[in-house]
C-alpha cells in the first residue's frame, strides 16, 4: 500500500529584524546608587528631648504630691493662713537655685517677662524677693524703681543682683519692710504717699502675706487714681476641685517648707479689695493667676458727698468736744470756789 503524499506547505521567509526605537539603557542607570535615601523621621531630636523633660517633670510633681498626701500629718505644721514669711530668711541663699529650673520648665519665667515689661513711669514692686523680675524691666521706660520686701537677706541679694546687672541705672531703691507699712518719707519726698506710683508690681506675694486683702487695698491706694496700673501674678486655687483637694492636703507642709500658702482663693481677695480688674488670665489648670487691675475711682459726685459728710461729722464732733470741755471747766471752777481757804 502506497503512502499518501503529504500536503505541500509554504515556508515563509523570516521577517526582517527591526531594532527598538528606544535607546539602550546606559550603564549609569543600571547601577544602584551608592547611598540609599534616608527615610523621614517621624519625631525630631528636639521633640524627643522636650517630651522626655515633660514626662520627667510631671512624674516628679506627681510623686511629690503623692508622698505629701500619703504621709502622716505632722502636728508641728502651721495652721492655715498663719504668717510663715520668716521661712524666706532661711531659704534666701538657695532660693534662686531651688526654683529657677521649675519656673523655666513651667513657663513662669516667660509669664514674668510678659507681665513686668508693661511697667512704666514711677514703679513700685512689693514682695520683690531675690529680684527674679529685675531683668524684665524696660529701664528706659521706668523713671524710678522701688523694691520692697520683708526679708532682709532676700532684699540684700536682690540689691546685689540689680547692681551687677544694671550698674548704670541710678534710680533704684531697696527697702526692707512690710508692704503694708507706710513708705519712708525719703521715698515719698515728704508728700502724701497715696497715688504716687504709675505701676505697682507684685509676683508671688499674696501667698505669703498674712493679710492679702488689706495688702491689695493698700496697693490700690499707692497707684495713681487715674492712670495707675497694678500688675499681679499669683498662684492659688484651681478650676478643678480634685486639684484644690490636693492643694489643701499639702498646703501646711508646703507652707512650712517654702513660706507660701498655695491654696488661697485669689479671686476672693481681689474682689474684696475693690480693685477694678481689667484683664485676668489663668494657666496651669487655673492655679497660676495673671491679673492687670487699677484702683477704683469714685465719681466726682460721690467723692464730694463723702467729703461733705466727713466734714459735717468732723464739725459735729468738734462742737460736742468743745461743749463738754466747757461744761467740765465750769464745774471745776465751781468746785474750786467752794473749797475752803
Amino acid at each position: 500500500m502506497r503512502d499518501k503524499p503529504l500536503p505541500r506547505t509554504t515556508i515563509q521567509a523570516p521577517l526582517p529584524y527591526e531594532p527598538s526605537q528606544a535607546p539602550p539603557c546606559s550603564r549609569q542607570t543600571q547601577e544602584l546608587p551608592k547611598t540609599l535615601p534616608k527615610s523621614p523621621q517621624r519625631y525630631g531630636k528636639t521633640s524627643l528631648i522636650v517630651g522626655g523633660l515633660l514626662i520627667y517633670g510631671f512624674s516628679a510633681y506627681a510623686f511629690y504630691a503623692y508622698t505629701s498626701i500619703t504621709q502622716t500629718p505632722d502636728s508641728g505644721l502651721p495652721v492655715q493662713d498663719t504668717d510663715v514669711s520668716s521661712r524666706y530668711d532661711i531659704t534666701a541663699e538657695s532660693f534662686d537655685s531651688d526654683v529657677s529650673f521649675s519656673e523655666w520648665f513651667n513657663g513662669i519665667t516667660r509669664q514674668r517677662r510678659l507681665l513686668v515689661r508693661k511697667a512704666r513711669g514711677q514703679v513700685l514692686e512689693v514682695s520683690t524677693g531675690t529680684g527674679r523680675n529685675h531683668n524684665f524691666y524696660q529701664l528706659d521706660k521706668c523713671k524710678s524703681l522701688t523694691f520692697v520686701d520683708l526679708s532682709r537677706p532676700m532684699t540684700e541679694i536682690a540689691r546685689e543682683k540689680f547692681k551687677e546687672a544694671h550698674p548704670k541705672y541710678a534710680n533704684a531703691t531697696f527697702i526692707t519692710q512690710s508692704a503694708l507699712d507706710p513708705l519712708p518719707k525719703s521715698i515719698t519726698r515728704g508728700v502724701k504717699e497715696e497715688g504716687i506710683y504709675d505701676t505697682v508690681v507684685q509676683t508671688m506675694g499674696l501667698c505669703s502675706n498674712p493679710q492679702p486683702t488689706q495688702l491689695l487695698m493698700h496697693l490700690g491706694k499707692l497707684a495713681h487714681p487715674r492712670h495707675g496700673k497694678i500688675l499681679l501674678m499669683e498662684h492659688g486655687r484651681s478650676y478643678y476641685q480634685w486639684i484644690n483637694k490636693v492643694l489643701d492636703m499639702t498646703a501646711a507642709k508646703h507652707a512650712d517648707r517654702h513660706g507660701c500658702w498655695w491654696n488661697r482663693d485669689i479671686s476672693r481677695y481681689v474682689e474684696d479689695s475693690g480693685l477694678v480688674v481689667e484683664s485676668m488670665r489663668r494657666k496651669h489648670l487655673g492655679t497660676l493667676w495673671i491679673i492687670e487691675a487699677r484702683p477704683k475711682v469714685e465719681p466726682n459726685e460721690d467723692k464730694l458727698k463723702r467729703r461733705a459728710k466727713e466734714a459735717v461729722n468732723e464739725d459735729s464732733w468738734s462742737w460736742i468736744s468743745k461743749r463738754f470741755t466747757s461744761i467740765f471747766k465750769q464745774e471745776d471752777d465751781r468746785n474750786g470756789k467752794n473749797e475752803p481757804t
